[in-house]
């Protein structure tokens, strides 16, 4: 009796524990939890039956199966590739995608796996976008390289349910020859605008001083011309002071003269005057004028003058002069 008591209580333990791991079981087939930011893909018997939404989702036990899709943004960044650009030169090409679910049916039945495709495309379009290009130009325009990256790849992943917000080239390696000869141009240039800054500044230079040079001319002879001016109105002053003064003298002398009823003796002092001024000159020539015999007749008309004024204060009548 005891044992039979205890066979059926191993089998009710075993029973009930059959239960909870059934029970366990048919929860875990029915109650689903979808994580936000992505969504749920519910499959009845192997077709698609709806999308569920984050949150708790409630699913047919052994019947619905459930695929998560990530629906945020994913970045993806590629390994280094060759590409050949249009100008026959080989680099290595890497470029990030970012790239985001919008449709989860499509992404999920019209492509096995788009990942892959999209990986697989981003290599194509760099061949293709690359191979119409320079060195040059892949160098010094990847705005435009991500944008014929981006227009490329959209139209192929659209109707797999997948868009491409953008592409970012990360990294363009050249080859090593390429490099030095890219540094040798750039210091070569370097150098000539170098010395194009130094002959423009020389040139500057040149000019700024000659204009200098003209302005200084310039008023150098503004200055000169002034002082011309100046000292040409200042001798013309003087000068007609002068002969104011010479004019008021002579009027001077003149009206004297005729005032006082010079004889002809008085003229032949004033004569004699004159010409002592003359011969104290420091000149080495004396020009003697041809009156001088008339002068110096009248200088000895005027000695016997001045000799027979004393004897006509003695009473004595003058002998008259020799002829």
């Amino acid at each position: 009796m005891f044992a039979s008591n205890a066979t059926g209580t191993a089998t009710g333990l075993i029973i009930g524990l059959v239960i909870v791991v059934l029970v366990v079981l048919l929860l875990s087939r029915t109650v689903r939890l979808v994580q936000q930011g992505f969504v749920g893909v519910v499959k009845r018997l192997g077709q698609f039956n709806s999308i569920r939404n984050p949150g708790v989702t409630f699913l047919v036990p052994f019947v619905d199966t459930i695929v998560r899709v990530d629906m945020r943004e994913e970045p993806r960044l590629g390994d280094l590739q060759a590409v050949i650009t249009k100008d026959n030169v080989s680099v290595l090409v890497n470029a990030t995608i970012f790239s985001q679910v919008v449709d989860v049916r499509l992404a999920l039945y019209e492509i096995s796996e788009y990942h892959v495709a999209v990986d697989q495309l981003a290599r194509t379009a760099l061949r293709a976008v690359f191979g119409g290009m320079t060195l040059d130009e892949a160098l010094s325009e990847r705005q435009r390289i991500n944008a014929e990256l981006q227009a490329h790849m959209a139209s192929a992943t659209e109707k797999w349910g997948v868009r491409l917000n953008r592409i970012e080239i990360v990294d363009i390696v050249p080859p090593q020859n390429i490099v030095d000869a890219m540094a040798l141009q750039k210091e070569a240039d370097q150098q000539k605008r170098a010395a194009i800054l130094q002959s423009e500044g020389q040139q500057q230079a040149a000019i700024n001083t000659a204009q200098g040079e003209k302005q200084a001319n310039v008023l150098r002879a503004e200055g000169e011309k002034q002082s011309a001016i100046l000292r040409a109105e200042g001798s013309k002053e003087a000068q007609i002071r002068t002969g104011e003064g010479r004019a008021g003298a002579i009027a001077s002398v003149y009206g004297a003269i005729h005032q006082g009823n010079p004889t002809p003796e008085l003229l032949a002092v004033l004569q004699l005057e004159a010409l002592a001024t003359l011969s104290a000159s420091p000149n080495s020539k004396l020009v003697v004028p041809v009156e001088t015999a008339g002068l110096l007749g009248a200088a000895q008309a005027l000695r016997s003058v001045l000799g027979a004024v004393p004897e006509a204060g003695a009473g004595k009548a003058a002998p008259p002069p020799a002829r």
